[in-house]
């Protein structure tokens, strides 16, 4: 595989020309990223909360539900419980688009809008981490969790999808208190900003924005989020992008300064 930096030229009058991106580092700093949030993530959680502590969170939150007259998740979920194969589907959903998606959305970002790509890499990374302070903060318990009176049902464990929370690893690794944000409504909203360039028919205009849309309706069914969690996964995803570009547009001016610097010598 070719080593050299991908880099493209700005078309006239575009502004500054796009970032060298070499692909070995975004692989090394990717993986260095999503290895300190994994870790973070799945030993803040829920073998240092108790049950009672994540729960008066969720107490906290159905109660602002309520008051909002939101809290229609148990209701939602009941509609298509009897329905196996849809309800597998979003399982394997839920298990599975979060991170192929999101994948997917940066690598063709990073090889098809060199120049977006810093800004939406930052994003995401800074996304991620503000979720992580949320996790550790405001450990919730998700509605599957919640007693039986509460209407809800595991689906995952119930009806099955490719694993379940308390199968081998998943069960030693799996912080089942990170719900508040949700990363799989943040990133989702992640992906259709990223790929909205992509987005020149409006079927695929459509695609992206109903992508948001059916990650909502899919981590709500399976009874892993409450609604206020899409809520603070779209608010991270709000500060996610201010910081995103603010770092990017830092960086930027820094390697044009350098690349000034060594031009003079």
């Amino acid at each position: 595989m070719n080593n050299a930096p991908f880099t493209t030229v700005a078309p006239p009058g575009t502004g500054r020309p796009a970032p060298r991106l070499h692909w070995w580092k975004e692989v090394i700093y990717s993986a260095a990223f999503y290895a300190l949030y994994s870790m973070t993530r799945n030993t803040q959680g829920s073998k240092k909360v108790s049950f009672e502590h994540a729960f008066s969170h969720a107490r906290f939150l159905i109660r602002w539900e309520q008051a909002l007259h939101i809290f229609h998740e148990a209701w939602i979920q009941a509609r298509f419980l009897g329905a196996h194969a849809f309800i597998k589907f979003w399982n394997v959903y839920y298990g599975t688009a979060h991170f192929v998606v999101t994948l997917a959305a940066l690598i063709y970002c990073y090889r098809f809008l060199p120049r977006r790509y810093p800004r939406m890499r930052n994003t995401l990374a800074a996304m991620t981490a503000l979720a992580l302070v949320g996790f550790a903060t405001f450990p919730l318990l998700p509605p599957r969790l919640l007693p039986a009176h509460y209407g809800f049902v595991d689906t995952l464990k119930t009806i099955g999808g490719l694993w379940n929370f308390d199968s081998g690893a998943v069960a030693k690794a799996s912080n089942q208190f990170a719900a508040m944000p949700s990363l799989h409504f943040g990133w989702a909203s992640w992906v259709t900003l990223t790929l909205w360039p992509w987005a020149t028919s409006r079927p695929r205009r459509m695609l992206l924005l109903l992508y948001p849309m059916a990650t909502l309706f899919g981590i709500v069914v399976t009874g892993n989020h409450y609604f206020l969690d899409a809520a603070g996964g779209a608010i991270v995803f709000a500060a996610g992008l201010a910081l995103g570009t603010v770092i990017a547009e830092v960086w930027a001016r820094r390697s044009e300064q350098l690349d000034v610097h060594q031009i003079d010598h």
